[in-house]
């Protein structure tokens, strides 16, 4: 078998071939059209059939490339990034260039045990292309508020609105009463704002409803987990783009950051947090495990044993969150198998 890495920018691909030793046999950069996708597939040939392809694991980057390769039948695997600093140190090559990248690539994937594989997109990227454009706008909407609140703070110290409250129509509408009989620049500029800033918040709902909806029908099963809501939910659908990817639970674990790192010294074995993985995936686990630590009856009596055992709190959290990873890597095996008769 040999392992094809792969270098991707927006205009070019550079592919390097490695045998099972890791041992260079050829190179090739193409550009980036479908066309010259099909090129690289025929000098592909030429090395074999029993094959893989290597990709580093950027999908804005590299989802055409994974879509068409797909398409004509091949395997590939996706390599987190994290990995590629290592392989590159390892080499006997210095520096940094496309050729040197895509070689790094394909030596992590031939290193790595099991990497994550790729798949045809489905409806988990439309929860994840939904979910991003409401971070957006989110991350939108707070800027202007910021610049919104300056506005009002200059034209009356005295009468800035409450924390948190300027995310509700009511409020902004109060904001747009002030503004009307007020003269100037500045309040002509912050009645502007307070329009976008409302026109945000709609879009916003909107989004959150229709991701709702959206997630209640693909994951019934993940959103009836104590603390997983819709919108975590989506999260989690979204940052694993399909749950088949990963060989098992402990596989999940340690793509989501809830798999321990053991350190132990001398004759004392303990384990500690991991900073690794997916960490937006492992954020929306920490929602869910906060939200059970506080009000779910079997979180709140494991982080209590972990503690009676001698456990920090941090660790109790820990333990608490890599069995919340394999209940929700169950959970989305359920919704899979749910979900593929309706497709059907």
């Amino acid at each position: 078998m040999v392992v094809i890495g792969i270098d991707a920018h927006k205009r070019t691909h550079t592919a390097v071939i490695i045998d099972g030793n890791g041992r260079q046999l050829a190179t090739k950069t193409c550009g980036s059209s479908s066309k010259d996708r099909l090129a690289l597939l025929r000098w592909a040939a030429k090395h074999g059939d029993d094959r893989v392809w290597a990709v580093e694991d950027c999908r804005n980057m590299t989802r055409r490339l994974e879509h068409d390769l797909l398409a004509a039948g091949e395997r590939i695997v996706r390599v987190p990034p994290k990995l590629m600093a290592h392989a590159r140190d390892a080499a006997r090559t210095y520096g940094k260039s496309d050729p040197i990248d895509a070689l790094a690539v394909a030596r992590a994937a031939l290193r790595e045990d099991g990497p994550p594989v790729a798949h045809l997109d489905g409806p988990d990227r439309d929860v994840r292309l939904l979910v991003d454009h409401r971070e957006d706008l989110l991350a939108e909407r707070t800027r202007a508020l910021n610049r919104l609140r300056w506005h009002l703070h200059e034209l009356d110290p005295g009468r800035d609105p409450p924390a948190r409250s300027l995310d509700r129509a009511s409020a902004l509408n109060r904001v747009s009463q002030r503004l009307a009989d007020m003269p100037g620049t500045v309040a002509r500029l912050a009645a502007a704002i307070t329009d976008r800033c409302r026109q945000l918040t709609e879009d916003i709902n909107a989004l959150e409803a229709e991701i709702s909806t959206l997630t209640e029908q693909l994951a019934p099963t993940l959103i009836a987990i104590p603390g997983c809501a819709s919108l975590t939910a989506a999260k989690i659908l979204g940052e694993t783009a399909g749950v088949l990817r990963f060989r098992s639970a402990a596989a999940y674990a340690r793509h989501n950051g809830t798999a321990p790192l053991p350190v132990w010294s001398s004759n004392r074995a303990r384990h500690r947090l991991s900073r690794a993985g997916n960490r937006q995936l492992n954020a929306a686990l920490h929602r869910i495990a906060m939200t059970q630590a506080r009000c779910h009856p079997e979180a709140r009596e494991l982080i209590a044993r972990r503690k009676a055992d001698g456990d920090g709190g941090p660790e109790a959290l820990r333990v608490l969150k890599r069995r919340l990873s394999d209940v929700i890597y169950q959970a989305l095996r359920t919704d899979l198998t749910i979900r593929r008769p309706t497709a059907d």
